[in-house]
């Protein structure tokens, strides 16, 4: 078997080398949180100011931690999770749970949360 010393590797230019500028920081995490009405959704803030919102069938969940989400009973022992979106699953299906840290823009979290809530449907 021979080996083309030429093909080996990959080719590129100049232009796909380019740097990128990407979205950083946590931004504005009202871009999430208006998305959620009072007739449809609870919101809690608790002690700490991290956001919970629950549909009112319970089966959806949302929690914003701008600190990280505290673990276990000490309030000081935090992940770096920021961001926790979460639907229960029923007897045929089950749910799912999606977590993103607390630098994550919340541009994209909006658009994650977007797309949970367009997938919803009264019964």
């Amino acid at each position: 078997m021979a080996i083309h010393v030429t093909t080996l590797g990959f080719a590129t230019t100049v232009e796909a080398l380019r740097l990128r500028s990407w979205k950083l920081g946590p931004g504005q995490p009202r871009q999430v949180i208006d998305q959620f009405t009072d007739a449809d959704f609870k919101h809690v803030v608790d002690d700490r100011g991290d956001v919970h919102i629950n549909s009112r069938d319970g089966r959806f969940y949302l929690g914003w931690f701008p600190t990280g989400r505290p673990v276990g009973d000490e309030k000081d022992w935090v992940t770096g999770e920021g961001w926790v979106i979460a639907v229960t699953g029923t007897e045929t299906a089950p749910g799912y749970r999606m977590s993103f840290d607390t630098e994550t823009p919340a541009g994209i979290i909006a658009a994650a949360v977007a797309q949970v809530l367009a997938t919803s449907r009264p019964l």
